[in-house]
């Protein structure tokens, strides 16, 4: 069957007397601006980078929830395994280290001070892993349409922040048995802390995710370097033993300007330190360190806007 669509106008302005049914039909000539070329194609490389994400929001909520469809499809818990994931790896750090080592003796609340930590490191883990093998995890979209290619590591922040979310509220819980008591500027500076860990972490997966689609030995360094991570930040332990251990030399202004050792710090400021009795050390100068690992927070995210812009026109070529 042959539908026809009508006469075609060949004739006249703004298409009158044109078959209404004609999808230009509605259009006015006068009001049509042509575009030239360079504003219809777009190299890879050459757009806003991360500003072109949040003018294409809508685009960033589709990804989040398809990640997070794609993540629980068929699975029986779904979101429950944002609780009990930490929860046994809580459990684990708590008996091993609390209970065999006797650091439960040791510090106060020490449960809420681990879990404390374990939270940002967990979310830090996620995104940054996550971020690195977005690109190459979505090599059939990235092939096939063309968007801005930020887009991927970005809604791999957001999905870690939906698993971060749960694990805050079940700390808060643990918070209020122990008789948490903060004040504003203890909640403020963990919404601040929290900032800074998004922002390194993505900053890391941009790098990271641009470079592993390259060269895929990338996404083993990146295991190596979260195993380094965990441990070498003030989780599992105080934050005077690594003074005692390193003093107060270079070594020491090292560890305390790496973002990741001072959101911990500020997540127990946050969140432990308001159910002790207040007499517990914080680090001193602990504002020039949380100044100085915002800095660098905010550079690595600028550097790995650069990388990652310099490899997007090859992601195509290489997947």
């Amino acid at each position: 069957m042959v539908v026809s669509s009508g006469p075609r106008q060949t004739g006249g302005h703004g298409g009158r007397g044109a078959s209404p049914s004609h999808p230009t039909a509605h259009l006015d000539k006068a009001h049509i601006t042509p575009m030239s070329d360079t504003a219809i194609f777009q190299a890879p490389g050459s757009g806003g980078g991360l500003l072109d994400v949040f003018r294409r929001r809508y685009l960033l909520r589709l990804l989040v929830h398809k990640e997070l469809k794609a993540r629980y499809h068929g699975s029986v818990l779904g979101m429950l395994w944002s609780y009990i994931k930490p929860a046994v790896q809580f459990g684990v750090f708590y008996f091993v280290i609390g209970v065999f080592f006797k650091m439960n003796n040791a510090v106060d609340s020490y449960a809420v001070y681990l879990f404390s930590g374990i939270i940002a490191m967990n979310f830090f883990s996620e995104a940054f892993g996550n971020a690195t093998r977005s690109i190459t995890g979505n090599w059939a979209l990235v092939k096939k349409i063309y968007l801005p290619r930020e887009l991927f590591p970005v809604a791999s922040v957001f999905v870690s922040f939906t698993h971060f979310i749960p694990q805050v509220l079940v700390l808060i819980v643990g918070c209020l048995v122990t008789g948490w008591h903060p004040t504003i500027w203890q909640l403020a500076a963990g919404v601040g802390g929290f900032l800074v860990l998004a922002v390194f972490a993505l900053g890391l997966g941009l790098i990271f995710g641009a470079l592993n689609v390259v060269f895929r030995d990338f996404e083993n360094v990146v295991d190596l370097i979260l195993m380094v991570a965990t441990w070498g930040s003030p989780v599992i332990y105080t934050w005077t033993a690594v003074r005692d251990a390193l003093g107060d030399g270079p070594l020491w202004w090292f560890y305390q300007c790496n973002p990741l050792t001072n959101v911990v710090e500020i997540f127990h400021w946050t969140f432990w330190y308001p159910t002790t009795d207040g007499q517990a050390p914080m680090p001193t100068q602990m504002p020039t360190f949380v100044a100085i690992a915002a800095g660098v927070s905010v550079v690595v995210l600028g550097i790995g806007q650069l990388v990652f812009r310099r490899f997007d026109g090859r992601f195509a070529q290489e997947l």
